[in-house]
This record gives structure tokens, sequence and C-alpha cells, in this order.
């Protein structure tokens, strides 16, 4: 499938939404349960603007693909971050585990889910 402009709209925003949905999560650790305002109040409007880009999204595109991509790339994402800034453990079955749900998101796409 080729990708111009047109089509390509629709993936820049879901990547926003990605984007978007990792700063909230991100947030919700550090709410400690809800418990600190600033951090619930922008977990809350995150989790919102995600929800909002990831709908236009899938306007346009099929969703079990947009689901599928949001899926796998936030939970990448949100598993890097936790490593990386959250002081959480890293080990071979979380990287496994990553790649697997990558490789389940490259599969649904190659295998004709537009």
């Amino acid at each position: 499938m080729y990708m111009n402009e047109e089509t390509a709209v629709p993936y820049v925003f879901l990547l926003l939404a990605i984007a978007v949905e990792v700063v909230a999560t991100s947030l919700l650790k550090l709410s400690d349960g809800f418990t600190k305002l600033w951090p619930t109040a922008g977990s809350l409007v995150g989790y919102a603007a995600a929800f909002v880009l990831l709908a236009i999204v899938v306007r346009t595109v099929p969703v079990g693909v947009a689901y599928a991509v949001w899926a796998g790339l936030g939970t990448a994402a949100i598993a890097a971050v936790g490593v990386l800034f959250l002081n959480e453990s890293v080990n071979f079955a979380k990287i496994a585990g990553i790649l697997l749900v990558i490789g389940g998101v490259v599969t649904l796409n190659l295998g004709g889910a537009h």
C-alpha cells in the first residue's frame, strides 16, 4: 500500500495518541494511587486526550489495526519508560514479551488487516 500525505495523517495522530497515553500512564504511576493532585489531573487529562485522538484515527484506520498498533507500541514505550525513568527492572522475559507484542502488531499489519 502506497502511503501519501493524506493516508499518513491518521498514523501521525495515532503516534501522537500513543505518546500522550504513555505520558498519562507515567503520570498514573507518579500519582501514587490518585493521592497526588497534579499527576492525577495530568493522567486523567492525558487519557482523555489520547482517547479523543484514537477516536479520530479509527474514522479512517481499521479499528483492529489502530488498536493493535496502540497496544503494541504503547506497551513497548511504557516498558521502556519504566526501565529508564521509573526504576523498574529489565530481564530477558520482559524484553522477549515486548518483542512478541511488536511482532504481533507487524504480523497483523502485514496480514492484510487494512
